[in-house]
């Protein structure tokens, strides 16, 4: 039996490369426009990093991470998300010792042991932006505006932003207090996760997706109720500057994130029809984590998007696209001598910067012009020992069906102008 990829994995093929290609370029301009930089983290960390940055009370850290033992005996994770790693890359290399704001952004595989399902994998691939150092309300704006921005760009439609303030160690104690004494009449009802999740951290119970919690925590007092005059002030003041960016949000109480590091500001944005979850990007203000993986108290916000989803979304959003042409002209040459001469003509173009390639299996005249419109080339270019005799070559657009013959020492110089007519 022939050996397959693990459950929740995917190859990534070429004609679907070229699409996460462009969702990259596009991230990075717009993070460069943004003044964000790029951080690449290790793709495995010690496990106490997520056990303290992310929660324990999480089902990432409880269910979901890809946990062993080294060599050395040291429990090592592969990271299921990216913003504890940056944190901790924030305190080991000091950056809190330079210029504040660190505006950082990271592109790379994360991996979750769950079940797989419409644009969820085992490994999956996240953008995500942090910021740290600054805790005003702008920075969330600014970061939210962000994620606003790409899928506008994107072309992503049917998009909606959901913010809440889930509070801060000041309020959120009176917020336990009377979240547990509406829960606690139907505690035993609720799932065994929840019921785990009482004591610690029930804020986490508003999260779950189990329908008899969802039905048990309706009405329940949300931290909305119970912010403090400094969450309340900050929280305005984010809604504020979101309406003068423009940016179309809807305040969602029950909003709480899944993990335990988020304070004050927690958003998503959602999109229909992509799966079983509709988010395709969430984040919030995470001001005690820096403090919880060794640094010195700094205040932090980011967002991390599963790559996958957002492609997902895009694909319904514009529909099927046709894919650009693996090349931009396909050298037909037939006879020794016009390969070699085809080949160097090809090279001359490659090192130029255009597309361009020739057929390596020596096939016929018939079955070189088909591989060149299943690559949709825009061109084909045929060189046969009559036209080498006669010095020409014979430039065929493939888009409208019609032919030239050219000299052959004028060629490369007229697809060269035609390639950048093209706009490339």
């Amino acid at each position: 039996m022939a050996i397959q990829r693990p459950k929740g994995t995917q190859d990534l093929l070429p004609g679907v490369v070229e699409q996460w290609q462009d969702l990259e370029e596009q991230i990075r301009k717009i993070c460069k426009e943004y003044g964000y930089q790029e951080i690449r983290t290790p793709i495995f960390e010690a496990t106490e990093l997520f056990q303290r940055g992310v929660g324990e009370t999480t089902d990432i850290v409880n269910k979901e991470m890809y946990t062993f033992l080294d060599k050395g005996e040291r429990s090592i994770t592969l990271r299921p998300e990216g913003t504890a790693s940056v944190c901790r890359a924030y305190v080991e290399n000091k950056l809190h010792g330079g210029p504040q704001p660190v505006k950082l952004y990271y592109i790379g595989p994360m991996f979750r042991y769950e079940r797989p399902q419409s644009g969820r994998f085992r490994q999956f691939h996240q953008f995500g932006v942090e910021v740290l150092g600054v805790d005003k309300p702008m920075v969330d704006a600014e970061v939210i505006t962000l994620v606003w921005d790409l899928y506008s760009r994107l072309g992503l439609k049917g998009l909606e932003v959901h913010v809440n303030s889930v509070g801060c160690p000041s309020c959120r104690p009176e917020h336990k207090k009377k979240l547990q004494e509406f829960l606690a009449p139907r505690q035993e009802q609720l799932c065994k996760d929840c019921q785990s999740r009482f004591e610690k951290n029930p804020l986490r119970i508003l999260d779950c997706k189990n329908p008899t919690c969802q039905e048990i925590t309706q009405g329940a007092p949300t931290t909305l109720d119970t912010l403090c005059e400094e969450c309340a002030e900050h929280f305005k003041e984010l809604q504020s500057l979101l309406s003068a960016a423009e940016v179309v949000y809807k305040v969602n109480p029950r909003l709480v994130r899944g993990l335990d590091y988020y304070r004050k500001t927690a958003f998503e944005v959602l999109v229909e029809d992509i799966g079983a979850q509709s988010a395709i990007c969430g984040g919030g203000r995470y001001d005690g984590l820096v403090q919880e993986v060794g640094g010195p108290p700094t205040p932090g916000i980011g967002f991390a998007m599963g790559m996958e989803r957002v492609l997902a979304a895009r694909k319904l959003a514009q529909g099927e696209q046709e894919g650009e042409g693996k090349d931009y002209l396909l050298l037909v040459a037939l006879g020794d001598q016009a390969q070699r001469e085809g080949f160097a003509i090809v090279s001359r173009l490659r090192k130029q910067g255009m597309p361009a390639g020739i057929d390596l299996l020596g096939r016929s005249l018939k079955a070189q012009l088909k591989a060149a419109d299943r690559v949709q080339a825009h061109y084909a270019a045929i060189l046969g020992e009559e036209e080498l005799h006669k010095g020409i070559i014979i430039l065929r657009d493939l888009r409208l069906g019609e032919q030239v013959e050219l000299p052959l020492q004028d060629f490369e110089e007229v697809v060269w102008k035609r390639y950048k007519e093209d706009g490339n």
